[in-house]
C-alpha cells in the first residue's frame, strides 16, 4: 500500500506542479500583452508557442459564442485547474482499485471473491470515465479521426454518448451529453459500492 500511497502523492504534487506551471505562463502572456512587450523578441515567441495550445481553443468558443475574447486566459485557468483535478480523481479512483483488490486478496474472507469483483468493475467504470475524459480533451484541441488513439476514444465512448447526443439537445454551442455519461457512471460506481462493496473500505485515497 505504501507504494500506492507513494505513487498517488507523485501524481498529485505533479499534476499540481504542471497546474501552476500553466498558470504561470498564462499570466506571463497576459502581462506582455499588458505591456505591449515586443512580439518578435525569443521570450514573446516562447511563451506564445507555450501558450498558444491552451488560449487558442478557448479564445476560438468565446468568438463562435459572441463573447468578447479577453476573458480567455481566467477561463483557461479555470479549466486547467478543472482539469488537473480531475486527473487526480481518476487516478485516485485507478489506485483505489488496485489497493481494495489486493486488500481483499489478502483479507481471504469468504466475501472476498464478490469484493474483488466489485473493485474491478468499479476500477472499470472509472477508466471509463478517463477514456471520455480524454476523448473531451483531443476534440478540445481538435484532434483529427485519422488519429488511430482518437479512433479508438471515439469508438469506446460513442454507444454511450451517442444516445445520449440523440435525447438531449446541445445548449448552445456546448454538448452536455458527456456531463450526463459522468453522471451516469458516477450513479453506477454508487451501485457497485453500496452492493459488491458493501461492509469493505471503498476509498483508500
Amino acid at each position: 500500500m505504501l507504494i500506492l500511497q507513494t505513487l498517488f502523492a507523485f501524481i498529485t504534487w505533479g499534476v499540481t506542479g504542471i497546474i501552476v506551471a500553466a498558470i504561470v505562463l498564462i499570466l506571463l502572456r497576459s502581462l506582455f500583452n499588458y505591456m505591449d512587450v515586443n512580439p518578435f523578441t525569443w521570450s514573446a515567441i516562447t511563451l506564445k508557442r507555450a501558450t498558444d495550445p491552451i488560449i487558442l481553443p478557448v479564445r476560438r468558443t468565446l468568438i463562435g459564442m459572441r463573447i468578447d475574447p479577453i476573458a480567455a486566459p481566467v477561463i483557461a485557468i479555470l479549466i486547467f485547474i478543472l482539469v488537473g483535478y480531475f486527473v487526480v480523481q481518476i487516478a485516485g479512483g485507478i489506485l483505489n482499485t488496485i489497493a481494495g483488490v489486493l486488500n481483499a486478496v489478502m483479507t481471504k474472507s469468504p466475501a472476498a471473491p464478490v469484493a474483488i469483483i466489485g473493485y474491478l468493475i468499479y476500477g472499470l467504470l472509472g477508466l471509463y470515465t478517463l477514456i471520455i475524459f480524454i476523448r473531451i480533451i483531443f476534440a478540445w484541441f481538435e484532434v483529427s479521426y485519422a488519429n488511430r488513439l482518437m479512433r479508438f476514444l471515439i469508438r469506446s465512448t460513442e454507444p454511450l454518448l451517442a444516445p445520449l447526443r440523440r435525447t438531449i439537445p446541445p445548449m448552445g454551442m456546448f454538448d452536455v451529453s458527456p456531463i450526463v455519461a459522468f453522471l451516469i457512471v458516477w450513479l453506477l460506481q454508487v451501485a457497485v459500492a453500496g452492493t459488491l462493496l458493501r461492509g469493505w473500505q471503498v476509498r483508500f485515497f
